[in-house]
């Protein structure tokens, strides 16, 4: 059989970080004067840190020295860390150790590819990190998604082609940078956002051992 790489994002895909993501940004922005929605929110996902906070800024026509921007990605980031600190396997997404154990009896590959800077800690917290036989995360690349950066640096720790490699994405930004890799792409959310991906599925209830095994044989 095949061995081929499956690469997971983490945020949305694996656990449901996004809505810590959601209040802790909310709560930096309203501090600052600026409103912030889930539309806006929606922006934000699979993109960098400095990113996002530059984007909220440029929302509020605000322009800050270094120092300021720094001390706010810093509370940005003790704010969602409050939130992870008391994550447990209970918030795993419905389906996804299922994945993983059929990968890991099928001797796959399987990798995390993600921006969050914090993965690790939330991998242990849910009690997945042993899945993982490779971890690049934000504090491994030096581009962001839709730059490919990430799946190929996971693709090379996997010792996979990048043409053999599945990732699996919520993001717009994250199913662009697995295309741009020259990788299989499959959306995890709404059809309708991630239209660019190879295959979308609503969350991994609808993903059967038929349909992994079928991608293990390509």
């Amino acid at each position: 059989m095949k061995r081929k790489g499956f690469i997971f994002d983490l945020d949305g895909v694996i656990v449901d970080t996004a809505k810590y993501h959601f209040l802790a940004w909310q709560k930096l922005a309203n501090s600052i004067g600026v409103e912030f929605t889930h539309e806006q929110n929606e922006q934000l996902k699979g993109v960098s840190r400095v990113k996002s906070l530059e984007k909220i800024l440029n929302w509020g026509t605000i322009t800050l020295e270094t120092a300021e921007f720094n001390a706010l990605m810093s509370k940005k980031n003790e704010d969602y860390l409050q939130h992870i600190e008391k994550m447990d396997a209970s918030e795993i997404l419905p389906d996804v150790p299922r994945i993983l154990e059929l990968l890991e009896t099928q001797n796959q590959g399987i990798a995390l590819g993600s921006a969050s800077k914090n993965a690790k800690v939330i991998l242990q917290k849910v009690n997945l990190i042993q899945k993982f036989s490779a971890i690049i995360d934000g504090n491994g690349v030096t581009k962001g998604k839709p730059d490919p950066e990430v799946f190929l640096n996971a693709a090379h720790a996997l010792s996979v082609e990048p043409k053999d490699c599945i990732v699996f994405e919520d993001a717009t930004a994250g199913v662009k940078a697995a295309n741009a890799a020259n990788m299989i792409s499959i959306g995890i959310g709404d059809a309708s956002i991630l239209h660019e991906a190879d295959y979308v599925f609503k969350d991994f209830t609808e993903i059967s051992s038929d349909f992994i095994q079928e991608l293990i044989k390509k």
